[in-house]
């Protein structure tokens, strides 16, 4: 039997690229699994392609499925240009913080 909790934060320090994404799935689902309510903290994230937002994707489809939450937090600037150009910002309906020109 797996106990959950209310509320699991997990830092991404990889990239989230075809390179990384089973290895990642398999470690995110499993996180997933553990807790009613998943935040993913993305600052971390480096490099990321299409199989690393279908991943995000997944997770988003199976916390809804099972009656789960999961969230992104604190988005690093390749995530936000990945999100943006894909126009998925709203999918996730996450608070993004966009840094100033400067």
């Amino acid at each position: 039997m797996t106990t959950t909790t209310a509320a699991s934060r997990l830092a991404l320090v990889d990239d989230m690229t075809i390179y990384q994404a089973q290895a990642q799935k398999d470690q995110l689902l499993a996180a997933l699994a553990a807790t009613e309510h998943l935040e993913l903290d993305l600052s971390g994230v480096g490099e990321m392609d299409t199989a690393g937002l279908q991943l995000l994707l997944l997770l988003k489809r199976e916390g809804v499925q099972q009656g789960k939450q999961m969230t992104i937090s604190g988005h690093s600037p390749r995530v936000q240009q990945v999100l943006d150009f894909c126009n998925l910002v709203g999918v996730f309906g996450d608070p993004m913080v966009i840094p100033a020109n400067a």
